[in-house]
């Protein structure tokens, strides 16, 4: 029996050095309000990992724990030694008669040259509002503008709350499609939080579906056909998403170009980015 507990041990110690970030029996109470409990969660290199959940669920609450900003109650972060996070924030509150450019917003505290936060930029395709006002650019272009500040870090994990919050629905799918392409080029763990599964389908590996607890967790399409899941959102939602998975069987490459799933986990495995784990 000592010697399954050991195994299992270094199981689990083996699996918590693959991952970039994991959490595990995490607790946490808010003004009385129990808004996690036994959160257990992982994010690998270059995976996507997509938390989603009706408001109050504890999504941001549990991202301000696994970024270090709160701790928990009970249970364990663990973090891969020296890692380096992107984060891009939901909100972003700048006064309107604040004299601040993209360029200087970029620069703020951090101690990048020209020439890369020019480079940021333009791997974000939106090096054309470097030198405009913060707050003359569209709710897409600063979206663009805080993933890029995120970048900057060149990040091992990126954690991006709301990706797409204030962005219209074509606009979505172009922010999605350019995280599926950073996460390619660059091999980073990729953490995001939605409140809905249809903007992330074609985009992420694994749904973790909270509401207080992980109601349930995996492969997008098991996800939308889980009970707990239903009982969350309706069956109607669950419905829409299952055709939704149905017909999207492509997802898209850095020039929009359509690249089937399987050719697509091909060329990834190919290029030595496949899964770890």
């Amino acid at each position: 029996m000592a010697e399954a507990a050991a195994r299992e041990a270094g199981r689990m110690s083996a699996d918590s050095a693959m991952a970039l970030i994991r959490a595990h029996g995490i607790h946490k109470t808010l003004g009385g309000r129990a808004v996690l409990s036994g959160i257990e969660i992982a994010v690998r290199p270059a995976e996507i990992v997509t938390v989603i959940g009706p408001n109050g669920a504890g999504k941001t609450t549990l991202l301000r724990i696994l970024l270090g900003l709160q701790p928990p109650d009970r249970g364990t972060v663990e973090r891969a030694p020296g890692l380096r996070i992107g984060y891009m924030p939901q909100r972003l509150a700048i006064d309107d008669l604040l004299p601040l450019t993209v360029r200087r917003f970029v620069e703020l505290g951090r101690a990048n040259s020209a020439t890369t936060i020019q480079a940021a930029l333009e791997e974000v395709k939106v090096a054309h509002v470097i030198d405009q006002p913060v707050q003359a650019i569209s709710g897409g272009e600063l979206r663009r503008v805080l993933l890029a500040r995120a970048l900057l870090r060149d990040p091992q994990l990126l954690v991006l709350d709301e990706p797409v919050q204030g962005v219209d629905m074509v606009g979505q799918g172009d922010l999605f499609r350019l995280i599926l392409a950073i996460r390619d080029r660059r091999g980073c763990g990729v953490l995001m939080v939605s409140h809905d599964l249809h903007l992330v389908m074609a985009s992420t590996d694994t749904v973790l579906c909270l509401n207080g607890h992980v109601c349930c967790t995996g492969r997008p399409e098991a996800v939308s056909r889980n009970p707990e899941y239903i009982a969350l959102f309706g069956a109607r939602e669950a419905d829409a998403l299952a055709l939704y998975t149905h017909n999207h069987d492509h997802v898209h490459d850095a020039a929009g170009h359509v690249v089937h799933m399987h050719d697509h986990a091909h060329q990834r495995d190919a290029a030595g980015g496949g899964r770890h784990g």
